[in-house]
């Protein structure tokens, strides 16, 4: 890639961009979608390879802004001479008109990218976004919103990253970051004991080992072998509030399912160190972003 990869911006941002190594086979695959075997044959008739240009993209809504890294990639991969200034970085509030970044290059380069780009920063913005409600809603309790791996198939760097941008943390990012012994797992290994012992015998000493329990009786039986975290699945919230006391500080204690936006707060207020939120990421509504001539 070029050495002109950073573009210019008035406000830092607030986590470093994905490695381009992660990057890169996300966003050619994405430009080839686009693209094709014959490239983009409206621009290439309309449009003469001399003309320059200046655009704003902005945002049509109010959200929190993701992505950038992925979008910028997207231009630079067709055309490194674009140049970019940065008004909203990654993780940035933004409300409506607001311009997030101008572009200024060919004619021919910026609409090659413009929707691939656009793609990009209005999925993961949308995921900042409904992630920043989350936080917002639970913020000064203590308490983690998390995404989990439910995610879009070949978009897990950039989906977690943008949920790390609105406010949230991850799960896990893969099976082989840590250990999640579900009830399919309990079933096979046949209880609780077994699999705990089983994990516990396996793990190297810096895996972390988290048991899903569907009760307070799994939650009984799992806190003896110290798992280094329970996951509480579809519990009441008053049956939260109880494993709370069961556990009485002794292993981090998430709760997951059935979790809304209306909810959050009530649950984050049994004393749960951590909320799980699939939808974060598979339900997640794109932030309505636009490029402009100026």
């Amino acid at each position: 890639m070029p050495q002109t990869r950073t573009a210019a911006s008035s406000r830092g941002t607030t986590l470093p961009p994905l490695p381009d190594v992660v990057l890169e086979p996300i966003v050619k695959l994405a430009l080839a979608e686009d693209l094709g075997a014959a490239g983009d044959v409206t621009t290439d008739a309309l449009i003469d390879p001399e003309t320059q240009g200046k655009w704003a993209l902005r945002a049509r809504e109010a959200g929190v802004i993701a992505g950038l890294d992925a979008a910028t990639l997207a231009a630079w991969l067709i055309d490194p001479d674009i140049q970019f200034t940065v008004n909203a970085p990654d993780g940035a509030r933004v409300k409506a008109g607001d311009a997030i970044m101008t572009l200024e290059g060919a004619a021919r380069s910026v609409l090659m990218a413009e929707r691939t780009m656009l793609n990009f920063i209005g999925r993961l913005s949308g995921i900042a976004t409904l992630t920043r409600v989350y936080a917002d809603a639970v913020e000064g309790m203590g308490v983690i919103i998390a995404s989990t791996r439910k995610t879009t198939p070949g978009l897990r760097a950039l989906e977690k990253r943008a949920v790390k941008l609105g406010g949230g943390g991850a799960h896990r990012y893969g099976l082989d970051d840590a250990m999640l012994i579900k009830d399919n797992h309990i079933a096979a290994a046949g209880s609780i004991a077994n699999a705990m012992q089983r994990a516990r015998a396996a793990a190297g000493h810096l895996t972390c080992i988290e048991i899903e329990v569907d009760n307070l009786d799994q939650l009984k039986q799992a806190l003896p072998h110290a798992p280094s975290a329970i996951l509480l699945d579809n519990f009441s919230q008053a049956d939260m509030r109880a494993a709370v006391k069961l556990a009485k500080g002794q292993t981090l204690l998430e709760a997951s399912g059935g979790i809304t936006i209306e909810n959050v707060f009530a649950v984050a207020e049994t004393g749960v160190d951590v909320i799980s939120i699939g939808a974060l990421t598979h339900s997640a509504r794109s932030l309505d972003v636009g490029l402009d001539a100026i």
